[in-house]
């Protein structure tokens, strides 16, 4: 079976099985797991932020930033299409009782100013005000979409002319600065803190990392306790992750891989597929006559895996599991299962 569900299912190598067995290992909730600390500092250092918080999962991460930025009531501002926002089960109303304004940022999936400003509500004797922007880089939803530190910079600029801080959901951010070929650094230069993953694109087994000033992490600390995120001999799950970002520079085979594979989905009849940014692929089967449900479920039997993504639209993430190789058997199988629907 090829899996393309997502960039989550890699497995880690006999690398990360062997670094987690040998770690140094301590209690992190008090802060004693060297492995947790050094993990923490290179993690900061590579996002351009002064400190720097492990968290069981990206989900974690980002309702954590968006409890420790805002007050009770107050109003979030994000894409319609924002992770936060659609794929995190309404963690921004249940966790910070905050409330999303959602914001239609099109196919690049970043405000432009005028939308933030437009958006911006004061705060007075009536409204709670607005507490936080939030932006996503990848940008999942919108197709694996790279973000441009342009636009990242024009739609923080304008949040922090209304006295709003940006939290940046950088999930797949990693990415985004292969494709854009910026230094990660650049990409958070403008925002006050962002989450990025160690278990997706870089291959780690799980964590993620959540980052910002000093403040701010001693503050998100004490939220990631609250949300039950705090962990005792964390190096034993911590220690993949830092050779996980020894495999930054990989990530331009899986987007490659993800080019190929979308120029091949093109080329089966009534199925189409813009070129990806980065490692994801959206493909359309309307002029197929299939439902993504239907291509996924025919796709499914036929020994590739991947999901639906909308009405007659499906989602493909390529990974360091699967090669060039992969991608061409994948295309016959695809090909052959919609031949057959």
């Amino acid at each position: 079976m090829i899996d393309f569900r997502s960039d989550t299912v890699t497995t880690p190598s006999d690398a990360m099985r062997e670094a987690a067995r040998d770690a140094a290992v301590g209690d992190d909730v008090y802060e004693d797991d060297p492995t947790v600390n050094e993990l923490e500092a290179r993690a900061a250092d590579l996002a351009g932020f002064e400190d720097a918080l492990y968290v069981p999962s990206g989900t974690m991460g980002n309702q954590i930033a968006i409890r420790t930025h805002t007050d009770r009531g107050q109003e979030l501002l994000c894409d319609e299409q924002a992770h936060v926002y659609k794929w995190e089960l309404g963690g921004i109303p249940q966790l910070s009782q905050v409330q999303p304004r959602i914001l239609d940022c099109g196919d690049r999936g970043v405000p432009t100013a005028e939308q933030v400003r437009d958006g911006f509500v004061a705060e007075d004797l009536h409204r709670p005000g607005t507490g936080l922007l939030c932006l996503e880089n990848t940008h999942n939803s919108r197709g694996g979409v790279a973000v441009p530190k342009a636009d990242i910079d024009e739609a923080a600029a304008a949040a922090h002319d209304l006295g709003v801080p940006v939290h940046l959901d950088g999930a797949r951010f990693l990415n985004a600065c292969v494709a854009l070929d910026t230094e990660p650094t650049e990409l958070t230069a403008e925002v006050d803190s962002a989450m990025f993953c160690l278990s997706k694109g870089l291959g780690a087994p799980v964590g993620s990392m959540l980052a910002g000033d000093a403040e701010f992490v001693e503050r998100a600390r004490r939220i990631r306790k609250l949300f039950g995120g705090a962990m005792r001999q964390v190096g034993l799950i911590a220690a993949p992750g830092l050779l996980a970002l020894e495999n930054v520079d990989r990530l331009a085979d899986d987007h490659a891989n993800a080019a190929r594979l979308a120029a091949g989905l093109n080329e089966v009849d009534g199925l189409s597929a813009p070129e990806p940014d980065t490692n994801i692929v959206m493909v359309n089967s309307e002029a197929a006559g299939l439902t993504g449900e239907e291509l996924s479920a025919a796709c499914k039997e036929a020994g590739v895996k991947f999901h639906a993504f909308g009405e007659d639209t499906c989602r493909l993430c390529t990974h360091l599991d699967v090669d060039e190789g992969d991608v061409d058997e994948a295309l016959d199988l695809i090909a052959a299962a919609v031949a057959d629907a």
